[in-house]
């Protein structure tokens, strides 16, 4: 691949983190003026690179290569256009970029394909705004229906549907960029039903990478995901007064249940991994036990029953501590997220393409989210990693340099070349 679509690609990646709100780094939420201007910046450079641009009802746009075969289906490749607030300026965004000018690219070079090509920029993955994620790939996916846009607000008393419907993007024509660009609408629903492989290439947003040295990780599943609140209930009393034996304090009960959690974690081993992120102590004061202790478990796992059998041992021992410390222990069930297994063939594929450019690589499996999580059980689904310095993400820290973002470039558009272009195709 020539230079130049690197190149582009940086630099689109430079123009759309100019869309941020002020402040650090890069936010842009949803549905907000940034957001919208760089959504309309993505559909100017697909139109500028021959693509057929459209948006749908909630704010995907999507740039299409029409294939030969009307009958076959679509190969869709992209990610999400919104950030965390104070993100960086790869995370989602880099995806995109890489999607538009790996189509360019093909175009130019090879002209039309078998199948259908699109490179899109979903709406929302994030959650930063409003109470959800995934909006956006949820939409096409069917994990949504819509009616969820009224029921949510941002902290602002905004709903969702109100942000939505003053945000300007669901098929007329905008002022984008260098000219105006026309957007074609997709009629009342974004669900699809005629993607038959998504190819998301993202930033590892972890560290695994930088410090093997490795230039492509080749996702094999991202995992799935537990979360809990525990509330645990004593006594709040005088901390001068109660004798040891008689107290029953929240806050050496969580202590030793977070404890607890870690040598278990440990003792799992990898892929798991397991986190208690909040604390919250009441009274809270420096001379009263504790009555009154909040905290929250996030547990992942690339193996659904190995997740599973974690979670019911760590319930099973702070069972056991609550009854032993004379506590009353509460645990709701936040968030069961399964895990999603990416395509063995597409991985393999990967795996012969990375070879065949030279490039180190290794399977792993994604500790973070991502939209192809839900495409994985609807249609063949890869996901293709470049490295992040020293691991960081969602921070104005987060970098990746140009060499390996232009190698994972390369890669990606190897893979849409074999799905798209050859009979064996997808």
């Amino acid at each position: 691949m020539p230079l130049e679509y690197a190149l582009e690609m940086q630099e689109l990646l430079e123009e759309l983190a100019l869309f941020s709100a002020p402040g650090p780094g890069v936010t842009r939420l949803l549905y907000t003026p940034q957001w919208r201007e760089a959504q309309l910046l993505v559909l100017a450079t697909m139109s500028e690179l021959g693509l057929e641009v459209r948006s749908d009802p909630v704010g995907n746009v999507y740039g299409r290569l029409e294939g030969a075969d009307p009958a076959a289906k679509v190969i869709v490749t992209g990610s999400h256009i919104d950030t965390v607030v104070s993100g960086g300026k790869y995370d989602g965004a880099y995806g995109i970029a890489a999607a538009v000018m790996a189509l360019g690219y093909l175009r130019r070079t090879f002209g039309q394909p078998l199948r259908t090509l699109e490179a899109v920029s979903f709406c929302e993955e994030e959650g930063s705004r409003f109470p959800l994620t995934f909006w956006g790939s949820g939409q096409v996916t069917g994990l949504y229906d819509g009616s969820e846009a009224e029921g949510v607000a941002d902290a602002e008393g905004v709903t969702l549907a109100a942000a939505l419907s003053g945000c300007g993007l669901g098929g007329e024509e905008e002022a984008a960029g260098n000219g105006a660009v026309r957007i074609a609408g997709t009629g009342k629903t974004a669900l699809r039903s005629d993607i038959g492989a998504f190819v998301e290439l993202h930033i590892e947003q972890g560290v695994i990478l930088e410090k093997t040295a490795t230039q492509i990780g080749i996702v094999q599943a991202i995992a799935g995901q537990r979360r809990f609140t525990v509330t645990l209930d004593g006594t709040a009393n005088h901390a001068g007064t109660t004798p040891m034996h008689m107290r029953q304090d929240a806050l050496a009960g969580a202590a030793e249940m977070l404890m607890v959690l870690e040598r278990a974690a440990l003792e799992a081993g990898e892929p798991l991994v397991a986190t208690a992120g909040r604390l919250e102590v009441k009274p809270n004061t420096p001379n009263v036990i504790p009555g009154e202790v909040l905290f929250t478990l996030d547990i992942r796992h690339s193996e659904e029953d190995a997740l599973e059998r974690f979670c019911n041992r760590v319930i099973s021992a702070y069972e056991e501590i609550a009854e032993r410390r004379g506590l009353k222990l509460t645990m709701t069930r936040a968030l069961c997220a399964v895990p999603a297994l990416m395509d063995s063939g597409l991985y393999e594929r990967l795996e012969r393409i990375c070879r065949e450019q030279g490039r180190t690589h290794r399977r792993m499996v994604s500790g973070a989210g991502h939209d192809a999580q839900l495409f994985a059980p609807r249609c063949r689904t890869a996901m293709i990693f470049v490295p992040s310095r020293a691991g960081i993400s969602h921070s104005p820290e987060e970098y990746t340099s140009p060499g390996e973002l232009a190698a994972g470039l390369e890669v990606l558009t190897a893979l849409l070349y074999d799905l798209a272009y050859k009979e064996t195709g997808i």
